[in-house]
């Protein structure tokens, strides 16, 4: 048989030509008899060839992109999304007048199936969106206690583009929205298999956990020793918002009762400090009128003076002659002094002459 090229996508192409034989290879070959023990030795020895990559069937595609007014932190979690998932684009950020269907419209561009937007609100609250485009689910999310790649907490590491393991918490599966939540967050952040941009190992996790009516997002890496778990990062949390039928839009399927605005919460803790402020006030004034008020006087109890000693009465004693004035010894060192350099003056001029 001849050998027979192949074609990139698996199929059988040309027969390939055969090679020219020189006259030093004319000859028989020579045959070699191999022992069982020289294979096994050439095999250990040899060098395992590159992993095969089958077809590439599961073509998902995330967008993920922002709009205009977002802080670093924000647009560092961003980069690190998209060095995590090799299945992601980016896009330029997008103008807060937009409406939020125009994002459809770009993804259906970009060739995207899948959606994480960023959107930021009054440079202080970001809010995340997780749309399968352009049909829907879409769920919004508040994203809190955010902490990045670059942070020096994080200790792990982990080949770019490898492909993750996901992590769900039971609890993912006791309630019908957490389940449509589990469902669209696999197909999100899973990495298809065969991308082009992945490599063909698993070497960290993704954990998705529900504590507190929220959902915590980390990320670690997988230590070949002992299989422990050491974090890399990116961690946030995702305080579930709604979820609607449609992508960025349509009827509600789920809302949050337990979902607190920024706006509500800050207004709870100004007023909190307000109070405690007017709570000092009102003590200072009730001080203060305690103050102006008369003193009661209450009657003299004769019991109190049971255990009262009389105290011994002292004559008095009246000085009739004018005490002698105190002696200032400052002084009368210093005119002594004077004296002295005075006579020593007179005994070095008489000396002289």
């Amino acid at each position: 048989m001849a050998a027979t090229k192949r074609k990139r996508r698996g199929g059988l192409a040309v027969q390939a030509k055969k090679p020219k034989r020189n006259e030093k290879d004319a000859a028989p070959p020579t045959k070699r008899h191999t022992t069982a023990e020289e294979v096994e030795e050439e095999e250990r020895d040899r060098i395992p060839g590159p992993v095969c990559k089958g077809k590439w069937k599961n073509k998902e595609r995330i967008l993920i992109f922002s709009s205009r007014g977002i802080n670093f932190r924000t647009r560092h979690l961003m980069q690190d999304l998209r060095m995590l998932m090799p299945h992601s684009k980016a896009d330029t950020k997008m103008d807060r007048k937009d409406k939020l269907f125009v994002i459809n419209e770009v993804c259906e561009m970009k060739n995207c199936n899948k959606c994480i937007y960023f959107e930021a609100k009054k440079k202080q609250d970001l809010y995340m969106w997780l749309s399968n485009s352009p049909h829907g689910p879409s769920a919004k999310f508040l994203v809190q206690n955010i902490h990045t790649l670059a942070e020096l907490k994080m200790t792990g590491n982990c080949l770019k583009g490898s492909r993750p393991l996901l992590s769900f918490d039971p609890a993912f599966d006791e309630l019908p929205h957490y389940a449509l939540l589990k469902e669209l967050l696999i197909q999100i952040f899973s990495t298809p298999r065969y991308h082009p941009k992945s490599q063909p190992f698993v070497d960290h996790v993704f954990t998705f956990t529900i504590l507190d009516n929220r959902i915590w997002f980390r990320n670690f890496q997988i230590i070949e020793e002992d299989a422990a778990l050491v974090e890399i990062g990116p961690r946030f949390v995702l305080n579930l918002i709604k979820i609607f039928q449609g992508s960025f839009g349509g009827p509600t399927l789920y809302e949050n009762p337990h979902y607190q605005s920024p706006n509500m919460h800050r207004r709870v803790i100004r007023s909190i400090t307000a109070a405690k402020y007017r709570e000092k006030q009102q003590v200072k004034d009730v001080q203060k009128l305690r103050k102006k008020e008369p003193k009661t006087l209450l009657p003299h109890d004769p019991t109190a003076d049971v255990f009262v000693m009389p105290a011994e009465e002292k004559p008095i004693e009246i000085q009739w002659v004018k005490p002698e004035p105190k002696v200032d010894l400052k002084a009368r060192k210093k005119r002594i002094y004077k004296r002295q350099r005075k006579m020593k003056q007179r005994m070095d001029s008489g000396k002289k002459k």
